[in-house]
């Protein structure tokens, strides 16, 4: 444990997460003061995920070459932000989303091969994890509370200039942390393809596709939904912020919970809860006592959640293939399921906003049943 780099992990984690919790929740208002319409937001931010399908898969291939996986991260976050730059010099929708899909192929890239680095520190102690990855969930709280109250006072047009800044950070950490050691005794002799063809990897595949699906509404459109409501960007922010002490809380507090019960009916709770959050924000989004409860299980439907699938993945391609399993689980999910169904709302959100929640509702309980039909039982 003395040699686990922990502050220079969790830096990168805090953030990355930062200049996520800058994006998911205010680039929709930036683009809608720039004049954008719901379904061209949608597209837009789509591309933010639409990248995830490839970028992971190739950078960790070229990662796996080189033998190194915190060099290419380098690369990856100093291209990032030099790519993000451009938002500055026209608001035009194709020049936007131009740098929005350059700029995502670099930022996404990232993050799967710090996760599989970060597992390889940590070597027999997997579970320690949720430790580290905390400091993600408190950079998005200190992002989403600090934006939402300067947003109330201030125009959106600084959004893109906090997003650069934390860009700069991420680089600015990813120099400090350095590459864990191999562990050869732990290799995996199998190919991948016969790794991701297993039934149980191809059910994990499919859940994460649909879970993430179900978020795709929530992470483009709360903020924009609950302003049409009449809450004020402050209060609004207190409700991200919400949602994520609460994942932090079980970041603390979870670790018992995985010796009593297996990863597979753990997974099960978190999608079930899921499926029932996006009820809840349908149906009473002017009761602010149910939207503070429908935060609160946000613990669940990301904190338990990613936790399981990060295990799940972890157990499955192990050795030489755990960066391509983190890519692997990072396209499927944030990358194919994010950007479907952030393109999906886009469409659906103009003509019905809780019909667009409903349907995320259905995809988890589709995700719930693929887990209890291929891995509980």
């Amino acid at each position: 444990m003395m040699t686990l780099p922990y502050w220079r992990l969790s830096g990168f984690y805090l953030f990355y997460f930062a200049s996520l919790g800058a994006m998911m929740p205010y680039l929709g208002l930036y683009l809608k003061d720039q004049g954008f319409s719901a379904a061209e937001i949608g597209e837009l931010l789509a591309l933010l995920s639409l990248s995830r399908i490839v970028a992971p898969n190739l950078w960790s291939w070229f990662a796996d070459k080189s033998g190194k996986a915190m060099p290419m991260v380098r690369l990856a976050t100093l291209l990032g932000l030099i790519c993000f730059s451009g938002i500055f010099w026209g608001q035009q929708y194709v020049w936007i989303a131009l740098i929005l899909i350059s700029s995502s192929f670099f930022w996404n890239a990232s993050l799967p091969q710090v996760e599989a680095v970060t597992l390889a520190h940590l070597a027999e102690r997997p579970q320690h994890y949720s430790h580290i990855r905390l400091w993600g969930s408190i950079g998005f709280i200190i992002t989403v509370v600090g934006l939402g109250y300067v947003l109330e006072h201030q125009a959106e047009i600084r959004i893109p200039q906090t997003i650069m800044l934390l860009f700069a950070a991420i680089f600015i950490i990813s120099l400090s942390i350095p590459d864990a050691p191999k562990q050869l005794h732990h290799d995996n002799k199998d190919p991948l393809h016969h790794i991701i063809f297993r039934p149980e990897v191809l059910a994990i595949l499919a859940i994460s596709f649909l879970v993430q699906l179900s978020h795709a509404p929530y992470y483009t459109f709360y903020t924009l939904y609950l302003s049409d409501f009449g809450y004020e960007q402050g209060l609004i922010g207190l409700l991200w912020a919400l949602g994520v002490i609460a994942e932090i809380i079980l970041f603390l507090s979870v670790r018992p919970l995985f010796y009593r019960y297996k990863v597979n009916q753990l997974l099960f709770a978190a999608i079930l809860f899921t499926a029932f959050r996006w009820l809840l924000i349908a149906f009473f989004p002017e009761y602010l006592s149910i939207l503070i409860i429908a935060q609160i299980l946000h613990a669940a439907s990301f904190g338990l959640y990613h936790l399981c699938l990060i295990q799940l993945i972890h157990r499955y391609f192990n050795g030489k293939h755990q960066g391509q399993g983190q890519a692997l689980y990072s396209s499927i999910s944030f990358g194919a399921g994010m950007s479907l169904g952030t393109v999906l709302s886009g469409y659906l959100w103009t003509y019905n906003p809780t019909m667009t929640l409903i349907s995320a509702s259905i995809a988890c309980i589709l995700a719930a049943w693929i887990n209890w039909r291929w891995l509980v039982n």
